[in-house]
This record gives structure tokens, sequence and C-alpha cells, in this order.
């Protein structure tokens, strides 16, 4: 694998570049919240002992891309780094990824949009954008996205493909409230035969009107059989011409993709005005017509309108442009010019093909975890070394998992938990349900349910949390309980100040009296 984090901007005859945004990962607090000087980045973070970056790295490979342009921001680009050096080069040897960095606090998070447009000299090819926390089924593969938009870009001149995703309200009680609130799917309007999305109830369109939903007319008519559905939700994965980053650059006010410019996007293959304004950013005229003859007979496209290119009001050859689209009433198999669609295609996945998510707040994040629980069966390990770490009278489950270098003492009990590497499990402790990252600790007798502890949190003995959350580095002492929280150091520093000014109050008292 070719590791280049040189500043220089290669230009490579390439069909996809992918661009793979690694964030700080604010959703996922306290978990990536830095342990010490250390940086917990939220590409790191594993999901069943893995870390979540190289799940979109392997659907990449599966697909035949090569070529990757990683982002994330500067803080963690060593440790980022390392990981790719160390993991990544030796198990997906056939990608190059450019590991860029971008100035951003955790405070002050810079917009999808804007990242796009910094690094738009560095995408010289049609590329693809996903997330480092979209966990994909094998029915999904990347190549039926990259297929779709080959088809139908060089076919009917559509810009992008999307995914979106099923999903299923969460059954009840098994939302942690305090760990923040489920993210909200936005209502979609899409055309199944053609598999094309035609709007999307982005928030600007909820606080402008309200409980009302509003469609244009020229949607319907070109689409009268549409479907409104709020239950799918966007894995902010999209398969882009290049000119859609000229389009970007036009709507310099757009932070971001997902809620403004994508649904943005949807509109010129309908809205005459958009599609005069922006058809020829979208699609200049090119030569591509011999293309489009060529799949007219081809087996692989959708069917599909014939379109026609009209000229300028002026009818000058230089001033061709593109207009609305105007179904042709015949077939015809003559040599005219196909007007682009401009359509934005959509693959919409079904639950019941497999189930996919975004590991973008910690419910997924919990829930990811468990379902990977299902698809393997925990097996005391081989090697006399690793096994000798698992005391015999200890219970682990068969839908569990555990780390190498874990220790498992006398009679502790794990149940459908993910136990991370180096970790230490006491006697008679109990964890039910928990994932556990790298070098925690749980002393003898404590209990553990429904949990997400940071890396080197320390849990004392006989201690009781449940459905709780530890930032990295958390140290709950001995005989403790808490419930439901999300357990941060900022809480140990608030308790120490308390204790510091009662000891400082109760010292005055004293001197006071003493002088008295």
């Amino acid at each position: 694998m070719d590791f280049d984090e040189s500043s220089t901007t290669k230009i490579v005859t390439r069909e996809f570049l992918a661009v793979v945004l690694a964030g700080f990962g604010n959703e996922l607090l306290p978990l990536t919240t830095n342990h010490g000087d250390e940086p917990c980045p939220k590409a790191l973070l594993p999901i069943a002992n893995k870390p979540m970056l190289e799940y979109p790295l392997a659907w990449l490979e599966q697909s035949g891309i090569t070529d990757v342009l990683l982002v994330c921001p500067t803080p963690q680009r060593s440790a980022i780094s390392n990981y790719i050096q160390s993991e990544v080069s030796s198990t997906y040897p056939s990608l190059r990824i450019d590991l860029q960095t971008f100035e951003e606090s955790q405070d002050m998070a810079s917009g999808t949009c804007s990242i796009l447009r910094h690094f738009s000299s560095r995408i010289q090819s049609d590329f693809i954008i996903l997330p480092c926390d979209f966990i994909s089924p094998p029915s999904l593969t990347l190549s039926q996205l990259l297929n779709k938009f080959r088809t139908e870009s060089t076919y009917d001149g559509a810009i992008a493909t999307a995914c979106f995703y099923e999903v299923s309200k969460p059954d009840k009680g098994t939302v942690t409230e305090d760990w923040g609130m489920l993210p909200t799917n936005l209502p979609i309007v899409f055309d199944e035969r053609s598999g094309t999305l035609l709007h999307i109830d982005a928030p600007d369109d909820v606080d402008n009107n309200n409980k009302e939903f509003e469609l244009r007319m020229s949607l319907l008519s070109q689409y009268p059989r549409t479907k409104l559905s709020a239950n799918f939700r966007d894995s902010h994965v999209y398969v882009c011409r290049r000119t859609v980053l000229d389009a970007l650059q036009a709507k310099h006010h757009f932070e971001s993709l997902k809620e403004e410019f994508i649904p943005w996007l949807c509109k010129p293959q309908y809205q005459r005005t958009r599609r005069e304004k922006y058809g020829n950013i979208l699609s200049p005229v090119t030569n591509n017509l011999s293309q489009a003859l060529a799949l007219k007979h081809s087996t692989l496209h959708l069917p599909a309108r014939k379109q026609r290119l009209r000229r300028s009001a002026a009818g000058s050859d230089d001033d061709e442009h593109l207009r609305s689209v105007v179904p042709s009433p015949v077939e015809q198999d003559d040599e005219e010019a196909t007007e682009p669609s401009l359509r934005v295609g959509l693959i919409a996945h079904r639950a019941s093909s497999g189930f996919a998510s975004r590991a973008n707040n910690l419910h997924a994040y919990l829930e990811l975890n468990r379902f990977f629980l299902g698809q393997t069966t925990y097996v005391l390990p081989s090697d006399a070394e690793t096994r000798a770490l698992i005391d015999p009278k200890a219970q682990i489950s068969s839908d569990s998992m555990v780390g190498r270098s874990t220790r498992v003492e006398e009679r502790a009990s794990i149940k459908r938990s993910v136990i991370g590497k180096h970790c230490v499990i006491g006697k008679m402790a109990k964890v039910v349900g928990c994932v556990l990252l790298d070098h925690c600790v749980v002393a003898d007798g404590a209990k553990l349910d429904g949990c997400i502890l940071g890396a080197y949190t320390k849990v004392g003995a006989k201690a009781e949390l449940s459905r709780c959350v530890t930032q990295p580095g958390y140290e709950v002492g001995e005989g403790e309980t808490a419930r439901n929280e999300k357990l941060e150091t900022s809480d140990w520093t608030a308790r120490d100040t308390s204790e510091s000014q009662e000891s400082d109050e109760e010292s005055d008292d004293a001197s006071e009296d003493s002088s008295e």
C-alpha cells in the first residue's frame, strides 16, 4: 500500500476518488474525549474489536476503488497515520491513502461543505463521499452504487447517486435518554421505479412550513407515482460527478452536505429556473452523445424518457445550454442530442435485506457492537499462553467477544458483551450487554449492565453501573453506583473542587475559633 502524506497535488488518471470524512465525533462524547494529551479519534473507536475506519476501507477495496483521500482533524493526524501504516498497509495493500488534515477544534467543527471546498483541487475525477462510521451489510455493496451511477450518468446525464437505509423504531425501554437524542429521519420523496431521489425535507423546510409538506407540481407531473417515506436515514454515501463540486463552489453559504447541499441538488432535475441557472455547471455540453447512443440498446440501463437538447432563445451554436426536460411523445432512434436529466439516483436499502447503520450516536454504537455479536461465536483461545488468561471457572457466553491479552478471573461472568484488548475482568465480576474498550479494568465483584466504557476506565470493587458511558481514563470508586449517566472526568474536578472548598472553609473556621 502506498501511503502519501505529501502536500503536492497529484493528478492521476482514475475513475473515482473516495473521500472519507473522519471528524472529531462530538456525537459520541464522552468516548472521543482526549485521554490526557492523547486524542481518541472517532475513526479508531472499535466496533466488534475492529477500528471503525476499517469497515468503509474494506467496502472500498471490495468495489475495486484504490485511491482514497482521508480527511481528519489536525490533532488526530498522528494517531490515524500510525494506524494506517501499521495495520491498513498490510490488510488492504491495494489502497493508496492520501491523509490530509483540516484545522478544527472540538468546539468549533467545520461543515462538510467547507471541507470539500477546501480539498476540491485534490479531486480531479468523479468521486465518492463516505463517512468513517457507515457499516453496510454484505447485501449492500458499493459496486451497486457505482454501477447505478456509471449507467445513469452516461445514459441520461444523472449527476449523483445517494444511499439511504431503512431503520426501524427502537423497542420501548431500550433507549437511554441521558445519552442524547436519537437522530430524526428526514422525510424523502422518491420514484421507486427509476430509483430517483426527488426531495429531502430538510430542517429549513420543516422550520418554514411547520407541519405542512410542500411539493412542486413540476415534480409530480414528471413523477406522478412518487413515494413519501420517513423510514429511511441518509448514509452520507454519495457518488458524484466532478461537476457537483463546481456547483458546491457556487453555493458558498452551504455548510452541511446532508441537510443543505444534497436537498438542494435534488431540485434542478425538475425546477426549470434552477436547471437554467445551474445546468451548464452540473452538466456542461460535451461529446458524450456517442456513449448515450451506445447505451440506448443496452440491457444494463433503466428505462428512461428520451429527452431533447434545446437551444437557447438566441439560437446561437455557442450559446447552446440545458433547458427543462421535455419527454418525447414518440420513441426515436435517430442521433438526436439527449438532454441530461440532472437526476440524483437513489439506492434505498431495506432493513429486510440486512442491517445497516451509522455509528454516529451512542445508541447506534452500542447497537452495532451487539449486532456483530450475533454474527460470531466465542470460543476459547487455541494458544496456551492466551488461554491461560481465561480462568476455567469464568463464564463467557457464546455471543460475546474477548480481545487478545485480556484476563478473565475466577467466576467472572460475561454475557452478550464486547471486551477489548488488554482488559482485566476481576473475580465474581458480572458484565452483561456491555462494550468495554481497550485497557479497561473491572475489579472484583463489580456489576455492569448495558454500559460502554471508554479506554483505560477503571471500575472499583463491588461498584455497580447500569446504562452508563465513561470517558477514557475515568475511575469509578469502590462500591459506587450510577445509572443512566455519562461519567466524565469533569465530574471529578467539580467534586474535588467542592471538597477542597469545604476543607478550606473548615480550616478558616478552625483558625478563627483558635484566634478567639
